[in-house]
């Protein structure tokens, strides 16, 4: 695919290819109903380990009659299986790309942000980032989706994709708590949010990341240590 500047109303869709998505369904109930047999078969052993958890839980499965108790393991597990086919789905990913904008579909919430609002487009370790005017971020989203496709969606639309990944990546400084140099109210935001990785809570941390975008901080992950640039709206 050549790059050259998509058309208004030409939109380049971005997904899971169909065939992954039902691989997902029909895999994740399969493995889980196996986990409920295998888990049936094997309740007496864990049942006497001292350690095992939920150990009445395996006794009255091990001295359940037969064949009730394998067939509710496997529909047990199966519907375990779905369930988390269900969260796979409704966090996939999906790009519309534009001329005039780009749409992010996840979490059952979509995000549209403007051709005009995008200074730079590139993939980081499996996250997708577009950043702003003054090289905020105005997208970091997490997806399985390759890095290829989405390079020629948003060539193919006159995007400024970045081929050698983050362009700013040498201005990031580790976090240490109470750095100079910070705009006020960030330590106490990037304090919070280390705690919130610590957790491995997602959602504060996701939260704490957009407070700090408001004050100018952009902020990247590496083995739950927090690195820190500031945007092109303060000095350098």
């Amino acid at each position: 695919m050549k790059p050259g500047k998509g058309t208004k109303g030409d939109a380049t869709v971005v997904a899971e290819p169909m065939e992954e998505q039902i691989l997902v369904w029909v895999l994740f109930p399969v493995l889980g109903a196996g986990a409920g047999w295998l888990i049936k078969l094997m309740a007496g052993w864990l049942a006497d380990l001292p350690f095992a958890p939920f150990q009445r839980g395996l006794e009255f499965l091990a001295s359940s009659p037969e064949p009730e108790a394998t067939l509710g393991s496997l529909v047990v597990g199966g519907l375990a299986g779905l369930a988390f086919a269900g969260v796979a789905a409704w966090e996939r990913l999906t790009v519309t790309v534009t001329g005039d904008a780009v749409a992010l579909r996840s979490r059952g919430t979509t995000q549209e942000v403007t051709r005009a609002s995008v200074s730079a487009v590139f993939h980081d370790e499996k996250r997708l980032v577009l950043l702003g005017t003054v090289t905020e971020e105005l997208v970091r989203e997490g997806s399985d989706l390759k890095a290829d496709r989405l390079r020629d969606a948003f060539l193919r639309h006159g995007y400024p994709w970045q081929e050698g990944g983050d362009p700013y990546a040498g201005d990031y400084r580790r976090w240490v708590e109470d750095l100079p140099g910070l705009p006020s109210g960030a330590n106490a935001l990037l304090k919070a949010r280390g705690r919130a990785l610590e957790r491995s809570d997602t959602d504060d941390a996701r939260q704490l990341r957009t407070e700090l975008a408001g004050l100018g901080v952009v902020v990247r992950d590496e083995k739950k240590h927090q690195f820190w640039r500031l945007t092109d709206q303060f000095p350098r």
